[in-house]
């Protein structure tokens, strides 16, 4: 029978993969070493309260977290099987000139090339209004990996995304999230918490009926073209 260390071990190894992390990469943002996470991974390490909280921050997650229900296969992502289409053909967006509510939605995993491109074609419509006149509504319910599976920011895409949000924070008044797990949740509380959005922008997940429509309450609008329930 495998025992706590082990379990935690398991526990670090999936969400490190469904980020996109090396062990290296994870070694350096939680500044240990790497031999010392690949001890932890493989259940050997007798780990310290306070190395676990480094290892949490470096994953971007709480400390309840690591220990939460919410499981994943521990299936590399960021691979090359996870960019098969090109980013104009998994990114939708649509403006409600009427509610102000920019919508949009992306299919799979992104680059930070990716990210880039969402931002000057987001912020090229955005330009058109003031301050704080439009909401946006993003669907993050589709970013799977190739094996299906949700996965979330890498660290160089969360990189971008902070810079993406930031240009944001001009135009947006409130932004509602839908995401594909409690684990984008808690990624994305850490993107924001960097922007400077975190106070406008709600990262929601749960039953698709109650988050799309907690996402329509927030924005303040009864439905939307491209966001909606899944059929």
């Amino acid at each position: 029978m495998l025992d706590i260390r082990h379990h935690f071990g398991i526990r670090v190894r999936e969400l490190r993969l469904r980020s996109g992390m090396s062990q290296e990469t994870l070694a350096h943002r939680a500044g240990l070493d790497r031999t010392y996470i690949t001890d932890v991974e493989r259940g050997t390490r007798n780990i310290s309260l306070v190395n676990i909280e480094k290892i949490a921050a470096a994953l971007t997650v709480s400390i309840e977290y690591l220990f939460a229900g919410e499981r994943f296969s521990a299936t590399p992502t960021y691979q090359q099987k996870d960019f098969t289409e090109p980013i104009q053909d998994r990114f939708k967006y649509h403006l409600d000139p009427e509610t102000r509510v920019l919508a949009f939605t992306v299919k799979g995993l992104l680059t930070p090339q990716d990210v880039a491109y969402m931002d000057r074609t987001l912020i090229g419509i955005c330009a058109g209004f003031g301050r704080g006149e439009i909401s946006l509504l993003v669907d993050h319910r589709l970013m799977l990996a190739a094996d299906g599976e949700p996965a979330v920011y890498s660290p160089e895409v969360t990189e971008k995304a902070i810079e993406f949000q930031k240009n944001l924070l001009i135009y947006s008044k409130k932004v509602a999230v839908l995401c594909n797990s409690q684990f984008m949740v808690q990624n994305l509380n850490h993107v924001t918490s960097i922007s400077g959005i975190y106070n406008q922008s709600y990262q929601l997940f749960g039953k698709d009926r109650f988050m799309v429509q907690e996402a329509y309450e927030i924005l303040g609008i009864t439905g939307n073209e491209l966001v909606r329930e899944k059929g």
